[in-house]
């Protein structure tokens, strides 16, 4: 499925970041680590390499990884795209930030194992970033898939991450234009965590 749907010329969600990064830039700083989850055609490690952070980025499709590696060597900058099986990745290294944006192509069971992996792979005292739908966004039909119980709600994500310091767990409303993959009007929800210290 994601063979194929990434297997074309353009690029499905566009080349240019998610407007959740660049309205973060204030917790992306050079110098740190990220690991980006089911990166996609690359538009978000690639700007986040841009700004000066080493970057691995974990996707399963080759054809995706072929147009992120194209990407970061048309922006001049190095990305460790790595294709992987997030559901059966060791998640042994750990990093500053670890990143999901609109990784909601698993349902409860497998996201509670995605998101254990991406607990254990953020550092005492980083950051986890995601960004993705609520379930109101089936009625919207804009992107995403149409499965509601895939979707966050902000009550989900605090018990997810129950224990970690939560400094932003916000549903909205907005219009997103991301190549032919994201485009209209959706219900989207923005959520950092910082781990425990210790």
């Amino acid at each position: 499925m994601w063979e194929d749907r990434f297997s074309t010329p353009e690029y499905v969600f566009g080349e240019d970041p998610a407007r959740f990064l660049t309205e973060h830039q204030n917790l992306l700083h050079a110098g740190d680590t990220a690991l980006c989850v089911a990166d996609g055609e690359g538009r978000n490690s690639v700007f986040l390499a841009k700004l000066g952070l080493k970057v691995a980025a974990l996707e399963y499709a080759p054809s995706a990884i072929k147009k992120a590696r194209n990407l970061a060597e048309r922006a001049d900058v190095t990305v460790d795209f790595r294709e992987a099986d997030v559901l059966h990745y060791d998640w042994s290294e750990q990093y500053d930030l670890v990143i999901g944006i609109f990784i909601q192509f698993v349902g409860p069971k497998e996201r509670d194992q995605l998101f254990a992996g991406m607990k254990h792979s953020v550092r005492p005292g980083g950051l986890v970033l995601l960004h993705g739908y609520t379930p109101e966004q089936i009625a919207y039909g804009t992107g995403g898939p149409p499965h509601a119980e895939n979707m966050y709600t902000t009550a989900q994500l605090a018990e997810d991450f129950d224990g970690w310091s939560i400094l932003e767990n916000r549903a909205y409303e907005r219009d997103v234009q991301e190549g032919r993959g994201h485009s209209g009007h959706s219900a989207l929800i923005d959520f950092v965590a910082r781990k425990p210290a210790r």
